[in-house]
């Protein structure tokens, strides 16, 4: 698994003309491949009366499944280009449909390829990305007397705190790099007396 990936900050529109053709490139992040066509579906149902409808999705952190569509453009000159852009960008679960209203001159295999890419790639750059982290899961349990005061320790250190539970102990969830595992062990020793427990889960991807 990467380190970290980029995906799209939030779903958007962005509209570019090439000799009078518009491109309308719709983004938007895909936690899976069925939330990326849906999206598709969602689009081409709002632009029925588009030229063209073509799109590209990359699913997984280590862009496990790759799809793109030219939707009736010469072979390989729309959802390619569309496809590499996102690739190129370190994209992963995110979608992209370039919707295409045909403006009357045509711009060759040439043309189409720079105007999908392109429509994509000003589309990341307006809309913004943001970068994920991979991180381990980890779970902290402490009595309640001195809970409060480790979450504030916690959160003033820049710890990221996911989930509190309170039971006859506290238990806190937290997120942490690998490299810091043995660091932050030796912290939650020294802040809590040793009286804290902690063990370590599975990984995740958090925001960087």
């Amino acid at each position: 698994m990467p380190d970290e990936y980029r995906t799209v900050a939030h779903a958007g529109v962005h509209e570019t003309e090439v000799n009078r053709s518009r491109f309308l490139c719709a983004l938007a992040p895909a936690a899976t491949e069925r939330e990326a066509q849906d999206f598709i579906a969602s689009v081409r149902k709002e632009h029925t009366d588009a030229t063209h409808n073509c799109f590209a999705y990359v699913i997984g952190a280590d862009a496990s499944i790759q799809k793109a569509s030219d939707d009736g453009e010469p072979g390989g000159t729309a959802g390619a280009p569309m496809l590499q852009m996102l690739l190129r960008r370190d994209m992963r679960y995110a979608v992209a449909v370039v919707t295409r209203y045909y403006g009357g001159v045509k711009l060759g295999a040439g043309g189409l390829i720079r105007a999908y890419g392109g429509a994509v790639g000003e589309a990341l750059d307006v809309l913004g990305t943001i970068t994920r982290r991979r991180f381990r899961l980890a779970t902290v349990t402490v009595d309640h007397q001195r809970a409060g005061k480790l979450q504030n320790d916690l959160r003033s250190t820049g710890r990221e705190v996911r989930d509190v539970r309170y039971a006859e102990a506290v238990t806190i969830e937290i997120g942490l790099p690998d490299a810091d595992v043995p660091a932050f062990e030796a912290w939650l020793a020294d802040v809590t007396a040793g009286t804290a427990g902690f063990e370590l889960g599975g990984e995740a991807y958090g925001d960087a």
